[in-house]
């Protein structure tokens, strides 16, 4: 029975080696994959956690850090008790409790190797393939090229800057002066995704209703809005961040589930998904995710001096451009176990090196790379 455990350990190993190898080395067959085998996860096993009212990822990452944790206590427990003298054959003799522990330990690192084997089978089918194949625009249009000139940055820059200037005056608010939206947003955002899908055919097809984060505070230290969970398929948000955030968020985690796993497509893609929408509450967040980005590309590039006066950001836009409001922040910072600036520090590191370790070698400026994407989209546009 070990020995065919043994054999199936194994075989599942190198099909998770040989995934990875051709991942890197083949575009042809990541795109394949995502194309014909990808959106069945999404149907089926991604269905399936939808009908769950919260996140399933969620608990499923606690759990991962859980049985990190106990492995860590029994390697100690065993170390300290001299169990390990027993793998050796030397005769050593144990007392009842000392073997029972041994037997224990020895259950449970083989209940760990296979809870380690899993995770990275998922994250090779849900994640790492995804890394190595086209981007949105080599599928649609044709690499872009990266470059573009100044006259293109305030053009689209002032087109985000009049845009949302025109919108925060029609958002409904309350007394405090903060957006009130009274439909369904989640259904809006899906809805939004599948109209994209009719111009772009991967986009098209069923999407599970995005779930908020029980841990939403923790999640706001690390300045996370959203999360995609491979091992879930499902697409998860911050739910105590500020409203104007929601559409363009939700759209971003679900533009996930269709395959385009680089967090700059993802923006991008939800930036049209949103400012396409009919709700102008959508396209307010839509233009207001990409204004920060397009605004300090300028400021980069005129320097003070040069800066653009005209048209200037309103003061409603720059107040509706926040995170969280204040008050949430002085609750998270009162009541944080670890402070913000730790925790965003640590996570920040962690997400470089997860997207370098993925092929992307400017790890997290790749996010920067929306203005990129958006230059490129205003040119086919006008050459249209």
């Amino acid at each position: 029975m070990r020995k065919k455990a043994g054999i199936m350990y194994l075989t599942i190993a190198g099909v998770v080696v040989i995934l990875n190898i051709i991942a890197w080395c083949s575009t042809t067959f990541c795109d394949a994959y995502i194309k014909y085998v990808f959106p069945v996860w999404v149907n089926t096993y991604g269905r399936f956690m939808g009908m769950f009212s919260f996140s399933v990822g969620e608990l499923l990452l606690v759990a991962g850090i859980l049985c990190v944790f106990l492995c860590v206590i029994f390697v100690i427990i065993c170390l300290m008790l001299g169990v390990y003298p027993l793998l050796k054959g030397n005769g050593y003799t144990p007392g009842k409790i000392r073997y029972s522990l041994w037997k224990l330990s020895k259950g449970y690192f083989c209940f760990f190797a296979w809870v380690l084997l899993g995770v990275c089978m998922i994250m090779t089918l849900n994640c790492t393939i995804l890394y190595h194949a086209s981007t949105f625009s080599e599928q649609y249009h044709g690499e872009e090229d990266g470059n573009y000139t100044l006259e293109d940055l305030i053009k689209v820059r002032n087109l985000v800057v009049e845009r949302c200037n025109a919108l925060s005056a029609e958002m409904e608010r309350d007394a405090n002066g903060d957006i009130l939206y009274d439909g369904d947003i989640k259904a809006e955002a899906i809805a939004a995704m599948q109209k994209l899908g009719k111009k772009y055919d991967q986009l098209d097809g069923y999407y599970p209703r995005p779930k908020p984060l029980a841990a939403s505070d923790f999640f706001s230290q690390q300045y996370i809005a959203g999360y995609y969970f491979p091992f879930s398929m499902e697409a998860n948000y911050n739910d105590i961040m500020y409203i104007a955030n929601y559409p363009a968020t939700l759209c971003h985690e679900l533009a996930h589930l269709r395959g385009y796993i680089y967090e700059d497509e993802a923006g991008f893609i939800s930036y049209l998904a949103c400012v396409q929408s009919e709700d102008k509450f959508f396209q307010y967040s839509g233009y207001l995710s990409v204004l920060y980005y397009l605004d300090n590309d300028l400021w980069d590039a005129v320097g003070l001096d040069g800066y653009m006066k005209e048209p200037a950001i309103l003061p409603q836009v720059h107040e509706d451009d926040i995170f969280l409001k204040q008050t949430d922040w002085d609750r998270i910072n009162e009541e944080a176990v670890i402070e913000t600036e730790i925790v965003d520090e640590i996570s920040d590191e962690f997400t470089d090196t997860v997207l370098k370790a993925n092929g992307v070698e400017d790890g997290m400026i790749s996010y920067n790379r929306v203005v990129e994407l958006l230059m490129w989209y205003y040119s086919e546009e006008r050459e249209q």
